[in-house]
């Protein structure tokens, strides 16, 4: 082949394109024989597991999937970026574990939503999901055994926690096995006869409502801001109506048939949300792990400062910290937090039996890999 950086005669451009097109052709023979090599393995997998446990074998396994997309990205020579190339073999990965067992997902729904496409970004397209009128309704899904997993908002960068989600873990014997963030972006969107300067009704989940305050004052502050239960609900309802739009994604638009007006209407430009992938089983160790707790401390001074001086004195790096009412008693409350680390690893074992001495309570939520895309 030609060097890239060897200039090209004039007159033979259609020559050297045939030569990269023959090359093209030779490496995507090779990469469909890999990938079906690939495949096999996989195939070769289930059938030793099934083999060895038939009744509960295990197919998806949290850890062993971000262990290997981490690979993929360090070992990514380029031009590709990191996360195109990651993208890439989730796919292929999706694929491959569909033919052990195709994966069931919960998410709270209806189709179209935020949540579906985180589940479909951390699963893969070959996932079969299935959508919940509420996120404990996810729960239950999976409690019942109905699906392996759920995915369920955990918090926004702009506004903060999903409250709902956390209240349901106080009450469920679910463990968290992975997360993963989904940068929003909100579309303005209606049906193909709606004039932009004709809306007068905006729905949308309240807060994408929120999160589109600023644009909306500026462009339309005289039409009425309508929230309901999700934004794909708010595109099913324009659907039917005149002079109204609704705030969603794109994955709604392509759902309802919806034409978008205006996109990224979102006032933060790097707004995400962070997603929780809930199961029933334990994660192991990947290499990049964070631990999710529930802590219930005595109504007493200092209570706090025992609490963050546990984590402290073991040099652990904790990134979330939450209160909710405690469902136990009136003014009692518990903390929500989020440290790195594996419940596994000998200086969390150490912190946590400190930690236990002076709470009431230390439930652990789950250790799970540290979302990769």
């Amino acid at each position: 082949m030609t060097d890239n950086k060897t200039p090209i005669l004039p007159g033979n451009e259609e020559a050297e394109l045939k030569k990269l097109r023959i090359e093209i052709d030779r490496l995507d023979t090779e990469m469909v024989a890999l990938i079906s090599q690939r495949a096999e393995c996989a195939m070769r997998v289930a059938a030793v597991k099934l083999q060895a446990d038939p009744g509960s074998a295990v197919f998806y396994r949290p850890e062993r999937e971000a262990q290997v997309l981490s690979q993929v990205m360090e070992r990514n020579p380029g031009p590709l970026g990191n996360e195109d190339m990651a993208r890439l073999f989730r796919e292929i990965m999706s694929a491959c574990l569909a033919l052990e067992k195709p994966l069931e997902v919960a998410y709270l729904g209806p189709e179209g939503t935020f949540t579906q496409q985180a589940a479909k970004k951390h699963f893969g397209q070959w996932v079969i999901t299935k959508p919940m009128p509420a996120i404990d309704e996810v729960f239950r899904e999976v409690e019942a055994g109905a699906v392996q997993y759920g995915v369920v908002p955990i918090e926004n960068s702009t506004e903060g926690v999903v409250n709902h989600t956390l209240d349901t873990f106080m009450s469920s014997n679910l463990k968290i096995c992975g997360e993963v963030e989904l940068r929003i972006h909100h579309h303005l969107m209606a049906g193909p006869n709606t004039r932009l300067d004709k809306i007068t009704r905006v729905y949308s989940h309240q807060q994408s409502l929120a999160q589109c305050r600023k644009w909306l004052d500026a462009h339309m502050p005289l039409a009425e801001r309508i929230a309901v239960s999700s934004n794909a609900e708010a595109a099913k309802r324009v659907k039917g109506e005149w002079s109204s739009a609704a705030i969603a994604g794109e994955m709604a638009s392509e759902l309802y048939d919806l034409e978008i007006i205006e996109t990224k209407i979102e006032d933060s430009p790097d707004n995400s949300t962070r997603f929780l992938i809930i199961g029933t089983q334990n994660v192991g160790l990947s290499g990049g792990d964070k631990t999710s707790l529930v802590v219930s401390m005595r109504n007493e001074p200092g209570a706090l400062y025992h609490l963050l001086k546990s984590f402290n004195d073991f040099g652990i790096d904790m990134t979330r910290l939450e209160s909710r009412p405690s469902l136990s008693g009136n003014w009692t409350y518990v903390f929500f937090i989020d440290f790195v680390g594996h419940i596994s690893d000998p200086t969390v074992i150490e912190a946590m039996e400190v930690l236990k001495k002076t709470a009431v309570d230390v439930k652990v939520l789950g250790s799970y890999p540290k979302g990769v895309l």
